[in-house]
């Protein structure tokens, strides 16, 4: 039988480092959430159904690891609601501060992680687009002449 660790080392060390970030604030914070309103604090005794809003956090989580830009965009938006949420509730007591700062640490690192990998690759699309642009200007026109 054939040991897949090595190829899973490789395969984590081959990514980069503002995906593993991303992936691991995403994947904690989707934890926190469920933890947070399942069992630590949660708005009843027993847990609440509150404990569904990190599902979201699920679907973005394999498009992250695959360092998809199309998943980047949607869920460096999505993780704002999240941000926003740990914001407010800062000003409770008790656990649920903790929590919120919690939520609110993990929140501005997954978002500055998918910021900081996405600047590069915007930069270059926009200077692809530049140079097309320059290129199509310097060409000629092609339609013949009656």
């Amino acid at each position: 039988m054939k040991n897949n660790a090595p190829s899973l080392l490789q395969s984590i060390e081959a990514k980069d480092k503002y995906v593993l970030i991303a992936t691991a604030a995403f994947a904690g914070l989707f934890l926190l959430c469920m933890a947070w309103e399942w069992f630590i604090a949660p708005l009843r005794p027993g847990g609440s159904w509150m404990a569904l809003k990190g599902l979201p956090l699920l679907f973005a989580i394999p498009g992250i690891w695959k360092a998809k830009n199309y998943t980047m965009q949607w869920a460096s938006m999505l993780i704002l609601i999240y941000m926003t949420e740990g914001l407010v509730r800062l000003f409770e007591t008790g656990a649920n501060f903790w929590m919120a700062v919690l939520e609110t640490l993990l929140s501005l690192i997954g978002f500055i992680a998918i910021l900081m990998y996405l600047k590069p690759l915007k930069q270059e699309y926009k200077r692809q687009k530049k140079e097309r642009e320059l290129q199509s200007e310097q060409q000629p026109d092609q339609q013949p002449k009656p």
